[in-house]
């Protein structure tokens, strides 16, 4: 009799043990949740495959905008007489350039020549002023406008956010832009949408603003633009951060020009002092110094002169050039 309580407990407690394994066992282990995390990420993994397709595939677009602006750099490095014509704000074309450069060439030739000068000195100055002395003001007046243009653009950008943020398309805001900016800020902005009115895309048309504008400034706007236009993302975000950038590097730049001032101070001082004491000679006993200039051996001197402090010159120059 014992026996058989014995083994009727024994299975009494066994199916109790299997049924509390069965039903109980996975709550308390925690594999049902496991399953349902498990059947839940395959679920899931479409959506993450194409999340991960979606940004791989803005990451390669915004690859082969980057890849396009650094070919385009790369050609802007070999600049064309026409295209720095263009970028120094003048209208000219290159016959008209070479017809002033020529004519002025002989204009101070035969002023030189007729002064008594001599011949070396006549044609030394005749190939500066034919040569040099053009493609200075050329470079001189696209330094100015490229001021007058850093100086607006971080304004202009701003315009563009606010507008873009009231509602207003970016075609709409450059507009504005154009509207009401200074030169040369506004013809560049005019040119935009005339590229743009013509068929052409406006990431690409705000892209060729560097080619005419040549600054970091102006790149840095045709990539942000053109990587918006392919891969879309928050403009006036975007935009927001670039004015920024903009203003962060004008603040830069004036702290750079205000430590240098005292270098080129003492630059300009070493250069200026040749002439001046040559000036000064000239008044006080001009016959001893006019040889320079009435001698052939004077002549040849004074052109050495000439170019080594031109060497001189350039070289302090780029001693006091700091790019950033």
């Amino acid at each position: 009799m014992k026996m058989q309580v014995v083994a009727l407990a024994f299975l009494a407690a066994t199916a109790i043990g299997g049924v509390c394994w069965v039903f109980l066992y996975p709550l308390l282990s925690g594999e049902r949740k496991a399953e349902q995390r498990r059947s839940l990420v395959a679920k899931q993994e479409p959506v993450v495959r194409q999340a991960e397709k979606s940004q791989r595939s803005r990451r390669e677009q915004v690859e082969s905008s980057l890849k396009d602006i650094e070919a385009r750099a790369q050609r802007q490095s070999k600049v064309s007489l026409s295209v720095r014509i263009t970028q120094a704000g003048l209208d000219w074309s290159t016959q008209k350039f070479w017809t002033v450069s020529g004519i002025l060439g002989v204009v101070v030739l035969a002023a030189a020549f007729l002064g008594g000068g001599g011949p070396l000195g006549a044609l030394g100055l005749g190939v500066g002023a034919g040569f040099g002395l053009p493609r200075w003001v050329l470079g001189f007046l696209k330094k100015r406008r490229e001021k007058a243009f850093l100086k607006a653009l971080p304004d202009a950008v701003d315009v563009i956010v606010r507008g873009i943020k009231a509602g207003l398309p970016l075609f709409e805001s450059i507009k504005v832009v154009a509207a009401d900016s200074p030169e040369p800020l506004r013809s560049e902005f005019l040119a935009i949408i005339e590229t743009q009115a013509i068929g052409m895309p406006l990431g690409e048309a705000c892209a060729r603003l560097y080619e005419r504008m040549p600054v970091p400034e102006a790149n840095f706007f045709g990539i942000v633009i053109a990587i918006q236009q392919k891969s879309g993302g928050n403009l006036s975000e975007a935009l927001g951060n670039l004015s920024k950038v903009l203003r962060d590097r004008k603040k830069m730049a004036e702290k750079i020009k205000a430590m240098s001032m005292e270098a080129k101070a003492s630059a300009g001082i070493i250069g200026s002092l040749p002439p001046i004491v040559m000036i000064l000679v000239y008044l006080t006993t001009p016959d001893y110094i006019s040889l320079l200039w009435t001698h052939p051996t004077g002549q040849l001197m004074l052109v050495g002169c000439l170019i080594w402090m031109s060497m001189g010159i350039f070289v302090m120059k780029q001693m006091i050039n700091f790019d950033f």
